[in-house]
């Protein structure tokens, strides 16, 4: 990681030109629900009907998945490579009928309602033997790689746990050999203490700038309890992630200026949802710089923006 101050920016310097989104062709928005795969879950009114008008927010089989729930996994070696059948779940979840909404400007329990349909979704597929971990992130704007502009979040599921996330596994199972603590409570601990990284803490969470981020204004949010697998929260608890997640994204779209972004979910593996080495947290990374040849060939990246003064800027902000 090389934070390059004397590439050092001000937040304004990453405003992004805001597009308006127009939604009158919307596959998403409500009465267009024959434009789309039949819903797995929905929040309804109770006049309405399934598959109809009268939803809060609507889960459905993505219709061009990456990944099938149909068939079997039959791994199989070709020489040097493994391989094996593109078995798992590829969902979507339209988060609001209002095309013009999001999750900074919808009401708490709309927002929590969203983060409880993540939680029952992981929790069904957890059901099925095959699969190892859920994989749950948000791509908002085209910048960040959204194809439609309607609030929307995915939710994929697959046969193996991620590259990334077994590193993160490993990583924190290391920490915890050598120390008999989660890593994530001891920074939670430090950040806390110290104040110049944490951002906010309401409702059970803290929003904090990670000491080496990767990207200018990257932020985790935490459970400030320790808790591995996301889909073991509670209610109340995710009410309390909602009411943060919402303040965050106010704070972070007013110094930015409605930035695109993703968020990626990271939680523990269907089968491992009581380790003691490991806290699940939702990263959120605004788009505001590009990964080039540099970070490509070396794995490392170049940030502009120190954590402490993004921490700052993102703090300050509360109108």
């Amino acid at each position: 990681m090389i934070i390059a101050t004397e590439r050092a920016r001000r937040p304004s310097d990453f405003v992004a030109q805001r597009v308006q989104p127009v939604g009158t062709e919307c596959v998403f928005c409500e009465g267009h629900e024959d434009k789309t795969p039949r819903e797995i879950l929905a929040g309804r009114s109770e006049e309405s009907r399934p598959n109809g008008p009268g939803w809060s927010y609507r889960v459905l089989p993505n219709k061009f998945p990456v990944l099938w729930i149909e068939g079997e996994l039959e791994p199989a070696g070709e020489g040097l490579f493994d391989r094996m059948n593109g078995v798992g779940a590829h969902e979507v979840v339209i988060e609001t009928p209002v095309h013009s909404a999001s999750l900074a400007t919808l009401p708490v329990d709309a927002v929590a309602d969203v983060l409880l349909a993540f939680r029952e979704r992981m929790l069904d597929l957890k059901k099925d033997p095959r699969l190892e971990y859920v994989l749950v992130f948000k791509n908002h704007g085209e910048a960040a790689g959204a194809s439609l502009g309607h609030p929307h979040s995915q939710l994929i599921a697959t046969p193996i746990i991620p590259v990334m996330v077994a590193e993160e596994l490993a990583g924190a199972a290391r920490y915890y050999e050598l120390k008999e603590r989660c890593v994530w409570c001891d920074i939670l601990r430090q950040e806390r203490r110290g104040g110049r990284r944490a951002i906010v803490e309401a409702g059970g969470f803290v929003a904090l700038a990670p000491f080496a981020p990767r990207f200018p204004f990257e932020t985790w949010i935490l459970p400030a309890v320790h808790r591995a697998a996301f889909e073991e929260s509670g209610a109340d608890e995710l009410r309390g992630l909602a009411g943060l997640l919402g303040d965050f994204l106010r704070r972070m779209n007013r110094v930015l200026g409605d930035p695109p972004f993703n968020f990626m979910l990271h939680t523990a593996p269907l089968r491992d949802s009581e380790l003691e080495s490991f806290h699940w947290h939702l990263e959120v990374i605004p788009k505001l710089t590009s990964v080039a040849g540099f970070e490509w060939g070396s794995g490392f990246f170049i940030n502009p923006m120190p954590p402490e003064d993004a921490a700052e800027a993102l703090r300050a902000d509360q109108s």
